[in-house]
């Protein structure tokens, strides 16, 4: 077990790295972050940072040398950055789960080849590989980017054959995966820690919604059965126990008439996640901690029911909030992170409304949503 006041490293500097390090920090534990960006939300909780590439072996080495032990907020760092930081000190969540995650074709093909449900995909690497594939799963259906997508990046939606005359010259990678169009009703998450002997914890189903792909609201617990939620568990715990994982992910899933379907796997605290650091006796970002130093697992009781609401830089247009809105009432939370510039899609904070019953919180979620949306489009005109 690694223990404080030792120093964990942090693999990218943003929001999530900014909550690990505040939820380690209560604990003791000192971090360093490694980002190549020139500003980081993190820096300004963390000992020091590292400000250099992934591909800096230099840089690389004398931050591994610096910590006890590794783990990371986002899930595209290079393999060769990861192995060479694992190579030195314990990694969390592990190299395999990174470089899976990190293709949707790997994790669409892990997901299939160990018989977990996912949404019916082919893979294209060419113009006459789409069509071949259209073929296979009709319209409508969508082409992604087979590396590096999130909040809906690179993907296109096919709904006729004229849509897929252009859809590969605009999508211009190299390699690409073609997935079914899937009608739910409903889209939720379970995050799950699990440790090298196999011990494994997860919190409460969360109910996620999204908005222009991006999301936007998520309620812990999510409204479903309890049959149902067990179900998300073991799906996620088989999961972590094919990769063999040691850390914290995130599993995302649609609920269809024939039964839940994984859509992606995240190997990190996730977005879904926020509301645990309010409203469970443990949050993500310490159970990823724990996960990582090899402590046991914090319990992850759910003490209130929760609201998250994504604050996007839309709301900063043309001035910062007036969070007096917000800070009048005393079961919401605000969590800004620190980033100096808002832009439009941009997550630069999110609210979490406590209640020991969701409806009240769901309609004062809305309502504030209105108010603050409402006051932004007002500072435009």
């Amino acid at each position: 077990m690694i223990l404080p006041p030792q120093t964990i490293g942090i693999l990218g500097g943003g929001q999530l790295a900014r909550m690990i390090a505040m939820a380690g920090r209560r604990m003791g534990f000192h971090f360093i972050v490694y980002e190549p960006a020139a500003e980081c939300p993190a820096e300004g909780v963390c000992d020091s940072r590292f400000n250099a590439s992934f591909e800096d072996e230099e840089s690389l080495a004398t931050f591994a040398s610096q910590i006890s032990a590794c783990t990371v907020e986002f899930e595209n760092v290079p393999v060769a950055t990861a192995e060479f930081i694992a190579d030195r000190v314990p990694f969390s969540p592990g190299v395999a789960i990174l470089k899976t995650c990190q293709s949707r074709r790997l994790e669409k093909e892990f997901l299939r080849a160990n018989g977990f449900p996912c949404v019916p995909f082919e893979v294209v690497e060419s113009e006459a590989g789409l069509r071949t594939a259209v073929q296979k799963l009709g319209y409508p259906s969508v082409l992604k980017s087979a590396y590096f997508g999130y909040d809906g990046k690179g993907q296109i939606r096919l709904r006729t054959p004229e849509d897929c005359q252009t859809a590969w010259a605009r999508l211009g990678v190299a390699s690409g995966v073609l997935e079914s169009w899937i009608t739910h009703s409903g889209e939720f998450s379970i995050i799950v820690a699990r440790d090298k002997l196999g011990h494994k914890s997860a919190f409460p189903a969360v109910e996620n919604l999204h908005v222009n792909h991006i999301l936007h609201t998520s309620i812990m617990p999510a409204q479903i059965g309890e049959k149902e939620a067990e179900e998300l568990e073991e799906i996620a715990f088989g999961i972590a126990d094919a990769f063999e994982m040691v850390g914290l992910a995130a599993v995302e899933f649609f609920r269809t008439d024939s039964g839940w379907m994984v859509n992606e796997i995240a190997p990190r605290p996730h977005n879904s996640g926020h509301l645990t650091f309010d409203a469970c006796m443990t949050s993500q970002f310490e159970q990823c901690v724990r996960a990582t130093c090899g402590l046991p697992f914090g319990d992850t009781k759910l003490m209130q029911h929760g609201i998250m609401m994504n604050l996007m830089g839309d709301l900063w247009h043309p001035d910062t909030p007036d969070w007096n809105e917000l800070l009048n009432h005393p079961n919401l939370k605000l969590h800004l992170y620190g980033k100096k510039h808002a832009k439009p899609g941009r997550k630069m904070g999110h609210l979490t409304i406590l209640d020991s019953n969701l409806d009240p919180a769901l309609k004062l979620c809305w309502q504030l949503e209105l108010r603050l949306m409402g006051s932004a489009l007002s500072e435009r005109e």
